[in-house]
């Protein structure tokens, strides 16, 4: 329950990411819902995700009317004293009540097709918001798991851990306040709420446009992602030379998405329209620089309010990094050591425009980077990207997934057929994770395709957790797992670039996380864990996109069958190792930027986006545009705000994880196995760093200044950073870092005796 709303998640860089909740309400539901039993057979009808109410949209009203009823009845329960298991167990069913609403709601309001469902949702979700205020601040549930928590009696670790975190994340929500203080964070965490929302929308909303004249400015195999237009241009008829005529002039509008931007940024080779189309990307919402100062203040105010300096203090101090100071001064330490690489890495791409389009060509700019980029990959290793897509269409990766959960964990993922009602649109598949031995394990929807009104990103969402019900029953969780892969269904063509492939794998590991939890309490299913340690099966599932041992069971050419061959792959691998240093490079300037905005502020506001775009000189090799904002389209600052740090960490863990586990063999049953058994199925029930140790052993993270960091030696020694280590190898001559006994060339960062600080009037090179 958290007590009812924790949210945490991901997407890789800025595209993937475990749809969370809000995190704000102390009673919380990440991963957590009561859905009706499973239905036998097709006669029966029932209503979206197997719950008998929503079969249209006014059910959505009664839904939450019967959950607070319930709710209801067990907060009476729990004021008339019964034992400390039954008060914990009782919260638990709270959760699980209330959270049915709120995780259903949201899964419709970003998927389904129909307005009435999306509207209905909405309000649902507004008003099962207000009602978990009221759980929030119930002093009669507040005292009875304080209670529980100083009882010696409960039987399980986890029911103690259970009191424990439940009496936390009351105070969280701020009930032990004075009721006017109490009031204030009521109202800021109602803000939030609506903030984060509006922040979401006007992304939806306002998406952003160019248009673009001629069409032939843009190659033809892009064109159906852009809408068509015309202009009427003056001109001479061709029967008199003195007359003029109106022309028709077909162009092309570029809506400025995400998916839409990076295919521009890829393919066009006319500079002047990737800049226009970069800077409006980067320029809208212009609505969200208000709603980010906004949800910055509010969370700023909030944190103090509950006795912390920032909001980053309130968000890190239950996770691993336990504190800012050693969040950043990880960070840090990545920047330094990752900057001369990048630097070189911008230089050589610099150099590479240079040949290609003169001396004329003097800078390089932001909307370069992709361009030319991916033309260096192509000439370097002889790649062509549809040649590579024609071995991974979308039904195959499904098998190979399949692959992995059969050859890992002994289990299969089966289709299953929905009961009327249940689905939410035609493209929708059900499928069960079943175990020959165990039975059914837990369901999985997976919703690939994208449509207009969806969800844009791709994202995991709960539907419901897993919990014990009785001894002999267990609630099985159910998620839904969602893409934005162009095509339908019953397209023959529909086949993925290796990058949604690497995405579909790394929201696969989030779904095993849940599927695969066994916790006794829904309040720790599967990714209901600390912050910083969420993404580490998401990121380890990515490896298992590039082994070539894994992708030879299930990459196939669509027409001729062929096994994708080894020499491709290899291709494949060095192209992605070519600009290592500058991604990494990016996403450590992700986090140290979210380390700021919600970090502590000075007594007089600042601009924030100067402040990011001096930032972005300090931090990167690359120049900031006037005018453009690129954190007003960045949802992570609001679904991960102060938390981006933890995709990092969980890059650090996992290649730890892959290279003492699971490296030799990827398929390897006793590796998957103890993954499953290990970490999986915990979910939040241990502490992640017993839980990583139990894995692998010593070797996988660092004690440092009352945190914990990961040891990043496994992760330098992968192909495409150890260009990074005789950088490293200078500094740890300097003292600044600490060789490893096993290999000269890759070190571990150390631990410095003080917290790093910002130095923003640092020199720029």
């Amino acid at each position: 329950m958290s007590a009812l709303i924790r949210r945490y998640a991901a997407e890789l860089c800025h595209k993937r990411m475990l749809k969370p909740n809000y995190p704000t309400l102390v009673l919380t539901c990440h991963v957590s819902t009561r859905v009706a039993p499973q239905l036998n057979g097709a006669a029966a009808t029932t209503g979206l995700y197997g719950f008998d109410h929503l079969k249209n949209p006014k059910g959505f009203q009664r839904f939450v009317d019967d959950a607070i009823e319930r709710s209801g009845e067990l907060v009476n329960y729990i004021s008339s004293m019964p034992s400390s298991a039954e008060v914990v167990r009782a919260m638990d069913e709270i959760s699980n009540t209330v959270c049915c609403v709120v995780d259903s709601a949201e899964l419709c309001r970003n998927t389904h097709p129909d307005r009435e469902f999306v509207e209905a949702a909405g309000k649902a979700s507004m008003r099962i918001n207000e009602y978990l205020h009221y759980l929030n601040t119930n002093h009669t549930l507040y005292a009875a798991v304080k209670r529980a928590e100083k009882d010696g009696h409960l039987l399980t670790k986890e029911a103690h851990r259970a009191a424990n975190q439940l009496r936390i994340d009351f105070e969280k929500g701020g009930i032990h306040l004075p009721p006017e203080k109490l009031a204030r964070v009521n109202q800021l965490n109602l803000s939030i709420l609506q903030l984060s929302r509006e922040f979401g929308e006007n992304i939806t909303i306002d998406p952003g446009y160019v248009d673009i004249f001629p069409a032939s400015r843009i190659p033809k195999h892009i064109h159906h992602l852009l809408k068509p237009i015309h202009r009427f241009t003056s001109g001479t008829s061709s029967g008199s030379l003195g007359s003029w005529n109106n022309m028709k002039e077909k162009g092309l509008r570029i809506t400025t998405d995400h998916r839409t931007l990076v295919s521009v940024m890829h393919w066009v080779s006319d500079e002047e329209v990737r800049k226009m189309a970069y800077i409006q990307g980067n320029s809208v919402p212009h609505a969200n620089l208000e709603v980010l100062d906004k949800l910055a203040a509010a969370r700023h105010e909030l944190a103090q309010m509950m006795g912390y300096r920032s909001y980053a203090e309130f968000v890190v101090k239950p996770n691993l990094a336990s504190s800012p100071e050693v969040v950043i001064s990880f960070l840090h330490e990545m920047s330094k050591m990752v900057r001369p690489r990048a630097d070189e890495e911008f230089e050589a791409i610099k150099n590479f425009k240079r040949e290609k389009c003169g001396q004329r060509c003097i800078d390089l700019e932001p909307w370069d980077e992709t361009y030319y980029t991916a033309m260096m990959k192509s000439s370097a290793h002889n790649l062509d990207s549809s040649i590579v897509a024609s071995y991974f269409p979308l039904p195959q990766c499904i098998e190979g997934l399949k692959v992995l959960v059969n050859s890992l964990f002994g289990a299969m993922l089966c289709n299953v057929p929905m009961a009327p009602g249940e689905s939410w649109h035609p493209d929708v598949l059900k499928m069960s994770l079943h175990h020959p031995e165990e039975g059914d394990l837990g369901y999985l929807y997976l919703d690939l395709y994208s449509r207009k009104g969806k969800y844009p990103g791709c994202a995991n969402f709960a539907v419901k957790g897993g919990c014990r019900i009785s001894e002999t029953e267990y609630q099985l969780p159910v998620v839904a797992l969602l893409c934005n892969f162009s095509g339908s269904p019953g397209s023959s063509t529909v086949r993925l670039n290796h990058g949604d492939v690497e995405t579909l794998f790394h929201e696969f590991g989030h779904a095993l996380h849940s599927l695969f939890s066994r916790t006794d309490y829904q309040h720790f299913s599967g990714t209901r864990v600390a912050l910083d340690f969420a993404e580490m099966p998401s990121n380890l599932f990515e490896y298992y996109a590039w082994d070539y041992r894994v992708l030879r069971t299930f990459a196939k050419h669509y027409s001729t069958g062929e096994i994708i061959p080894e020499k491709l792959v290899k291709s494949m691998q060095g192209a992605r190792d070519m600009f290592a240093a500058t991604e990494l490079q990016r996403q450590v300037f992700y986090a140290l930027a979210d380390q700021t905005l919600f970090g502590e502020q000075p007594a007089l506001p600042n601009d924030m986006s100067s402040i990011l775009a001096e930032f972005k000189m300090q931090h990167t090799s690359w120049k900031h545009v006037e005018g453009t904002n690129w954190q007003i389209r960045f949802s992570h600052l609001v679904n991960y705000g102060a938390g981006y740090y933890s995709y990092l960490y969980a890059k650090c863990f996992a290649a730890t994880i892959w290279k003492k586990l699971c490296q030799e063999d990827p398929l390897s049953l006793t590796a998957g196995t103890a993954l499953r058994t290990k970490v999986l199925q915990h979910g939040g029930s241990k502490e992640p760093a017993e839980l990583l140790n139990d894995l692998v052993g010593e070797g996988i993270l660092k004690h440092c200044d009352g945190g914990i960091v990961p040891d990043i030696t496994c992760f330098l020694e992968e192909s495409r950073y150890k260009m990074l280590c005789h950088v490293e190898d200078d500094r740890a001559r300097n003292g600044r870092v600490t060789a490893t006994d096993q290999s000269p060339e890759v070190v571990k960062v150390s631990c410095p005796g003080s917290p790093v600080e910002f130095e923003k009037n640092s020199t720029i090179i």
